[in-house]
This record gives C-alpha cells, structure tokens and sequence, in this order.
C-alpha cells in the first residue's frame, strides 16, 4: 500500500461560517409558519445528495444517502475536496517520516502498519526521494454505514515521482526522474455519533 502537510489540520473541516446577526434589541427571530413551509418546500425540491455522484438506486447512491442521513453535514463535493488535501498530506508524511502527522489523520490500524514501514525504512538505512506531482482524478467508489460508523471509498489517480535509494545512496527502487501514474482506492472513516467531525484513513488498496 502507498502512503498528501500541514501540522494539526483536518482537511475535512468545512468552511467557517458567518455569525448569527442579531437585532439591536439582541432578539434573535424565530422561524414562523410561512418560514417552515419554505424550508420544507427548498428540501423538496433539492437534488438528492448522491446526484452527480452515483446512478440512481446504486449501491453507491444508496449509501451515500444512508451517510447523508446520519451525518447531516455530509456533502459529497465536499468531501472529496477533503479527501484529495488528505490524500496529498498522507502520501507526503509518509514519504518524509513525519508518523506525527500521520497519528492525527489515520485509524490507530492503519497508522501502525504506515509507522512500521517507516521504521523498517530507517533501520535498513534507505532513503525516499518523493515529490507529489498531482492527482488526475478522484471519484467515489463505495459508500456504506455499519452501525453509526460512515464509510467512504475514494479512488485516486494521481502523477508522482519517487525513489528508493539505500545506505550507499544507489536507487533499488523506482526512478528519481520519471514521473509515473498511481492508482490507489483509500477508505475513510468517521463515527457520525462523535462530535469529532475528523475522517480518518481506515483502509488502502495500490494498484498499478
């Protein structure tokens, strides 16, 4: 499995909103029964939250629907921007060492394999030379609720360049000057009965 950096950011966090605006009188007006009628009218006629994004009676919009319902921030759109800035910290603190940065957006499974490959990469004193060129495309591949636990698999296509040289500084893997095409499908997770808004890495698969 391979391995998108800013420290302490959650990638997933969504945008922050304006404040409430009060009257000079600091009462703040309650919807009334015209406001409800409105609201439930505009929810109507919304777009599911799966169109775009999946076939109608997919398995895929099927779930991604099931998500929506018990998570009612859940945006697709947004969460595949997230997913891409997290995918670009995680295959870039991989590739550098960084297993702090990894601890904060990877479940405790996940991190203890990405960790135990850094550590055997530091013990058989090889190197890494990695640069993150961009991802071609991301698209959602599964969506699923077990319990109150959301899921969500992505697909990545992305360009890197990457290199593995060994104690001696010769390259035994990859090519320091050639960029190549990778496919990974990453899981995500999140316990949509948490207040912690985080998704987390919960499973990779690399194919090439």
């Amino acid at each position: 499995s391979r391995t998108g950096h800013e420290r302490n950011y959650d990638p997933f966090s969504p945008s922050p909103t304006s404040k409430t605006e009060t009257r000079d009188d600091n009462v703040i007006p309650l919807p009334g029964h015209e406001d409800e009628l409105a609201k439930a009218e505009q929810e109507a006629e919304a777009d599911p939250v799966w169109a775009g994004y999946a076939e109608e009676g997919s398995d895929l919009a099927n779930g991604l629907q099931e998500v929506a319902g018990a998570d009612s921030s859940f945006a697709p759109g947004e969460f595949l921007e997230g997913a891409k800035m997290a995918y670009e910290m995680i295959v870039t603190a991989f590739a550098e060492g960084d297993k702090k940065s990894l601890k904060s957006l990877l479940t405790t499974d996940v991190y203890k394999g990405f960790a135990t490959a850094i550590d055997q990469r530091a013990s058989d004193g090889e190197t890494l030379d990695y640069k993150f060129v961009g991802i071609d495309n991301a698209t959602l591949a599964a969506s699923t609720m077990v319990r109150r636990k959301a899921n969500v698999t992505v697909k990545f296509v992305s360009e890197m360049i990457s290199a593995t040289r060994d104690v001696t500084g010769d390259v035994i893997d990859g090519d320091p000057k050639q960029i190549r095409e990778v496919t990974d499908v990453w899981t995500f997770e999140r316990d949509t009965s948490s207040r912690d808004p985080n998704w987390k890495l919960s499973a990779t698969e690399a194919t090439d």
